[in-house]
């Protein structure tokens, strides 16, 4: 028996579309279902996992109560407002599992949804050791740093040391909690991700890092779409 549980927050606030779609992102159709469903659906089956919970724009809460009605998920318990700004998101699953127990908080982009079993395990696993676990890939491109300009090269940092990070993000509840709490006392606060919250108002948690996929890509552009569909086949034949 897990004393810790699991609580998987699907991070769906977003209402941009940078793929030149009138709707956003996460409702977009791939390989027969919405892209938030293909997400939803690897969380629910996830044996470690414990309870779901969506964080959706409050102009698509009706549309995502009609999606979980649809469906057969059993861990799907919470559907919440989220806001403009990521964070926004993040902060409502933090006020909504307040008084839940310090259980694990497993963050994950809605429109990520080749996430593996592999990578929600190794997540988890490291929790038991960890109070704070990131999921990244090396980096292939060699990265520049460009000067205040922003029109020359000012330094090319060690590709060695680069990474690109993924979701999920994961964190004691505890822990995620107090690095926000300190962050909304600084006037200058501005959002990254999560790990960069943790990173900057918390320097003293050691954030682990698990080894992504590159298969695990986020959902961008409209190029994106198309490839995700492709990636949906190849596993579809294993």
């Amino acid at each position: 028996m897990r004393l810790m549980k699991n609580v998987a927050i699907i991070l769906a606030g977003g209402v941009g579309s940078r793929v030149g779609y009138s709707i956003p992102k996460q409702f977009l159709k791939v390989a027969g279902k919405t892209v938030i469903e293909h997400t939803v659906d690897v969380f629910d089956n996830n044996d470690l996992i414990d309870e779901v919970a969506v964080v959706i724009h409050p102009m698509y809460i009706d549309e995502m109560d009609r999606i979980a009605v649809r469906n057969p998920w059993k861990k799907v318990k919470r559907i919440l407002k989220g806001g403009d700004e990521r964070y926004m998101s993040t902060l409502s699953a933090i006020e909504a599992y307040r008084g839940f127990g310090n259980c694990n908080m497993i963050f994950h982009d809605a429109v990520r949804p080749l996430v593996s079993d592999r990578i929600i395990k190794d997540v988890i696993e490291a929790l038991d050791k960890y109070d704070a676990v990131d999921v990244a890939v090396p980096t292939t491109d060699t990265i520049i740093k460009i000067d205040e300009g922003m029109r020359f090269v000012d330094k090319i940092p060690k590709r060695n040391m680069l990474r690109c990070a993924q979701t999920p993000q994961a964190f004691k509840y505890d822990i995620v909690a107090e690095a926000y709490g300190k962050a909304l006392k600084d006037p200058d606060f501005v959002s990254t991700d999560d790990c960069g919250t943790v990173v900057k108002y918390m320097p003293d948690v050691k954030i682990f890092i698990v080894e992504g996929e590159v298969s695990n890509i986020k959902l961008t552009y409209k190029e994106d779409l198309s490839l995700i569909d492709t990636l949906f086949q190849i596993r579809s034949k294993h």
